[in-house]
């Protein structure tokens, strides 16, 4: 009987490492046969692919459907599906960049970013002393980091723990490539300490905030829904007395980069500052709410540039749960 009660088991982890087998496989293509294509030709495989996905649906398509939904309410079925098929390509090019960005001259990747709003952070690093920027899942935040640690400070950041495995080292290994310090967020040391003693050597710590997987995250307005984000970077500031900045990531028409023409637009938001009163978690909550104001301007402005193609509001999250009655205020607010 046991070797029948252990088979499903044995049948499953099997498929598992089939599955993951080949998830390696395409990245490790990717990495090789994109880089090799001429430049507009793999955007445009990339764009054909992104159509194909859109076309066939998924649980990732209807889930980024669903997030611009909530976003743009105002969108009828047809302009929405627009937006979707934008949304998708957006997020393609970012992959494509990824592919793509070790072998990006200097001097195109100079030309690939345009900051708005930067100058007291950059007064702030030229001094020598930390900065923490709550990010979202915009544009392109590896060319972003790339960028930040040839032209600012070196780029200190948490990444996402991917399965299988071999993705996440490669990742782990493209991204230090680039310049960029990568504390794991579980299965390592203690990521917070690491980012407390990032910013005693005043690195410029960039953290994706925009969705909660810690368990332990905020409740906060985005776009006028109860959306789950990332304290980490409000506490952080907080602690460290670090000045913390929201910057949303958006893509432009840049006729200067080659094969995709497009670059990326970095914008600041005003300083974020800690309230006069309040308890910590009080300031923590009204500071995380700031840096999400931010962002949730920029989904609105720019909805195909937000990869957000998992759950973050919390009716999606909690689909059973009573609507809150103050869903319209403020978290942290007085």
């Amino acid at each position: 009987m046991s070797p029948r009660r252990g088979a499903p088991g044995r049948l499953a982890s099997g498929g598992r490492r089939v599955t993951d087998r080949a998830v390696v496989l395409g990245y490790r293509l990717g990495w090789g046969a994109v880089r090799a294509l001429p430049a507009g030709a793999a955007y445009r495989l990339f764009d054909v692919i992104a159509d194909r996905t859109v076309a066939r649906g998924g649980g990732g398509v209807r889930r980024l459907r669903a997030n611009y939904a909530r976003v743009r309410p105002e969108l009828d079925d047809a302009a929405l599906d627009a937006l979707v098929r934008a949304g998708m390509r957006s997020y393609l090019r970012y992959y494509c960049d990824a592919f793509r960005l070790p072998d990006l001259p200097p001097d195109v990747l100079a030309r690939s970013v345009r900051l708005v709003g930067d100058e007291h952070c950059r007064e702030v690093l030229a001094e020598g002393r930390s900065v923490v920027v709550f990010l979202g899942h915009l544009g392109n935040w590896d060319l972003a980091g790339a960028w930040s640690t040839t032209h600012l400070a070196p780029v200190t950041t948490v990444a996402e723990k991917l399965r299988p495995e071999e993705v996440f080292e490669e990742f782990l290994e493209f991204r230090t490539g680039l310049g960029m310090t990568i504390l794991p967020l579980e299965g390592g040391a203690d990521t917070f300490a690491g980012l407390r003693s990032a910013v005693a050597g005043g690195r410029f710590i960039c953290l994706l905030a925009d969705r909660d997987l810690s368990g332990s995250g905020l409740e906060v307005d985005l776009c006028g829904h109860r959306a789950r984000v990332a304290k980490g970077p409000a506490a952080l500031a907080l602690l460290t007395g670090a000045p913390l900045y929201a910057v949303s990531v958006r893509y432009e028409p840049n006729p200067a980069v080659p094969g995709s023409g497009a670059g990326i637009v970095c914008e600041f938001s005003p300083l974020v500052e800690p309230p006069a009163s309040g308890t910590t978690a009080q300031k923590v909550a009204a500071m995380t709410q700031a840096c999400v104001d931010h962002l949730g301007d920029a989904v609105r402005a720019h909805t195909a540039d937000w990869h957000m193609l998992q759950r973050v509001f919390v009716d999606d999250l909690d689909p059973a749960r009573t609507p809150d009655v103050t869903s319209g205020t403020r978290a942290g607010g007085a």
